[in-house]
């Protein structure tokens, strides 16, 4: 994809990994930037539920080392921006791991302004699995990766967003 492809599209060049993260490297912020950490977010949704879901990543990560899988679900690709054609998932995901506390949580978001709770977007790790056609966390020891990724464990992880009123 090129800036080209997004200009006049409706939609933000959404970071995977977002700016914030890598602000302690001014070289990582900057490479941050590359189209390749991009894909097209609705701007109510990149603006609004990821955003919000990328704070809440951040304040675990500064408690505690974890892991974070992010990425776009490509598996429709009926909306495309640009000559070349880049795809507009309709989804996303992140899969968040704590191996010190051996605790797992993922998220699906539809791409469009979230109008739901967090706690709403929370899946089990084995239905992303499927959805994506990705493993993960493969190098798991599979006692471990088979009880984690199939559970949800909402309460494990604090700064869950409130519901709304």
């Amino acid at each position: 994809s090129t800036l080209l492809d997004y200009k006049g599209s409706g939609y933000d060049r959404g970071h995977l990994a977002p700016a914030q993260d890598l602000s302690f490297n001014i070289t990582a912020m900057s490479e941050s930037f590359y189209m390749s950490n991009m894909s097209p977010q609705h701007p109510s949704f990149n603006r609004g539920i990821w955003k919000k879901l990328e704070s809440l990543v951040r304040s675990w990560g500064a408690k505690s080392s974890i892991y974070v899988a992010t990425g776009p679900v490509l598996n429709d690709c009926s909306t495309t921006i640009g000559k070349n054609n880049v795809c507009v998932p309709k989804y996303f995901y992140k899969v968040i791991y704590n191996p010190k506390e051996q605790k797992m949580i993922s998220f699906l978001l539809p791409n469009v302004k979230g109008t739901k709770n967090l706690n709403e977007y929370v899946c089990t790790t084995d239905s992303l699995e499927k959805i994506t056609g990705i493993d993960f966390f493969k190098i798991l020891e599979d006692d471990l990766e088979n009880k984690i990724e199939s559970e949800i464990h909402k309460e494990f992880w604090t700064g869950m967003l409130p519901a709304k009123k």
